[in-house]
């Protein structure tokens, strides 16, 4: 589905809902301090937080990633400038998107979705690890290498850098380095939009419009692992890039919805050069690394006629405000019904 020319928007509860305590490993909702210490007080003495400098410690903590998120649009927006002028790339050539860096069996199942029978095709190429899981190869070993090459040139230079999001300490936000014109955007318009379309009709697999696309980074001396959660997205695509690591197994579980004591989660070994599709509202996490080093793509697909009946994050009607560049994926535009959703 085609995204020129489109007006994206973030939803007001960016500020204010899906905080992520590291320490207490939970996600919280922040209005005011009153409401916090109600709602979330006897929580955090349960969790280990029973002192009032503890508390203090976590409100700080709160203030710290409230004032990023509001930010955010006009600190992104200069470290792309700074990028655009001072960074000098490594490898030029991985910014834009060549069908030789995919899988011939990816190109396969792609290929297999225009068939009149796209879904007895897919399900025949692709292997489903656990509820509504997908894995199949992605890209080919050697571009993996020089992406992986190029995204440690870009780390180690002077300039500027964002986190993804308030779990990933350590990582690069792709479209301030400039990779979703060329490589992202046409990634997924061409070649996961036929797929998500087969695979999850349901809830917006066939109306994505934008994304939100990151590298997360998992080393011995930096993070190791990534907490239950679920994600900003409609569809998500997990790809392992490199580089060699031990461990490190992703796990599934049900959707948001269903409580975690009815929840029985599912191991699914990430392998390097292959892709994991899911459900963006499906709950997930990663497993500790044992040794080595990780690098992972991840990119958000995002369905505006889908969030903007319901944010995905506040599970309420959005309140809209505006972003830059695809934003959280909302728009202002009227679309038709999402069942009648077509590939444009």
């Amino acid at each position: 589905m085609s995204s020129r020319n489109t007006q994206f928007y973030i939803c007001k509860c960016f500020t204010t809902e899906n905080i992520f305590l590291e320490e207490y490993k939970l996600h919280v909702s922040f209005v005011s301090e009153q409401q916090f210490r109600r709602d979330y007080g006897a929580l955090l003495r349960s969790l280990g937080c029973v002192t009032e400098h503890q508390f203090e410690e976590v409100l700080k903590e709160i203030s710290q990633e409230v004032g990023r998120r509001q930010c955010l649009g006009v600190t992104s927006a200069e470290r792309a400038a700074a990028i655009k002028e001072e960074y000098q790339p490594l490898h030029p050539h991985v910014y834009q998107l060549q069908e030789s860096y995919l899988a011939p069996k990816f190109l396969q199942m792609v290929e297999s979705c225009g068939s009149k029978d796209s879904s007895e095709g897919l399900t025949d190429l692709i292997e489903e690890e656990a509820a509504r899981v997908y894995r199949f190869p992605m890209f080919e070993k050697s571009f993996c290498v020089d992406l992986v090459e190029e995204l440690e040139h870009f780390e180690r230079s002077s300039t500027p850098k964002g986190r993804p999001n308030s779990m990933n300490h350590y990582g690069i936000l792709l479209d301030e380095l400039g990779f979703d014109k060329g490589l992202i955007t046409p990634l997924r318009e061409r070649y996961l939009h036929p797929l998500t379309s087969v695979l999850y009709p349901d809830c917006g697999g066939r109306c994505l419009d934008s994304h939100k696309a990151f590298i997360v980074k998992y080393d011995m001396k930096e993070d190791l692992d990534l907490s239950y959660h679920y994600d900003n997205a409609e569809v998500t695509l997990n790809v392992s890039l490199g580089k060699d690591f031990t461990d490190g197994n992703l796990y599934f579980g049900d959707m948001k919805q269903v409580p975690l004591n009815e929840t029985e989660c599912s191991e699914v070994e990430h392998r390097v050069t292959e892709g994991l599709l899911h459900r963006g509202q499906q709950m997930h996490g990663a497993l500790p690394i044992s040794s080595g080093q990780r690098w992972n793509l991840i990119i958000w697909m995002r369905a505006s006629q889908e969030r903007n009946q319901l944010c995905p994050m506040c599970s309420r009607r959005p309140t809209l405000v505006e972003g830059v560049g695809f934003a959280d994926g909302f728009t202002k535009e009227t679309h038709t019904p999402a069942n009648t959703c077509v590939l444009t």
